[in-house]
């Protein structure tokens, strides 16, 4: 890679990708009870500040494991033109 292509930008389907898809993973042992349903809370009072998201098309989901559990988040901007 030449030192130039370090500056250029990743495409943005990549970006979009890399954002719009978050996994927050978490040891049960080291976290307070209902800590998924505060940052459920939490991360929708975000979302609501920015009108490039409409939170009905946010999913957030929990699958519970032995050892974990997961927090998965979609998150689709709104397209162009759109209110």
């Amino acid at each position: 890679m030449s030192l130039f292509g370090f500056f250029r930008r990743k495409k943005s389907a990549n970006v979009a990708k890399e954002r719009l898809r978050m996994v927050l993973s978490y040891e049960r042992k080291d976290l307070p009870p209902n800590f998924t349903d505060k940052i459920q809370s939490d991360l929708i009072d975000l979302f609501q500040k920015y009108p490039q998201f409409n939170l009905a098309d946010i999913e957030i989901n929990v699958k519970e494991g032995n050892q974990r559990d997961e927090l998965y988040i979609s998150i689709p901007f709104v397209g162009r033109g759109h209110n």
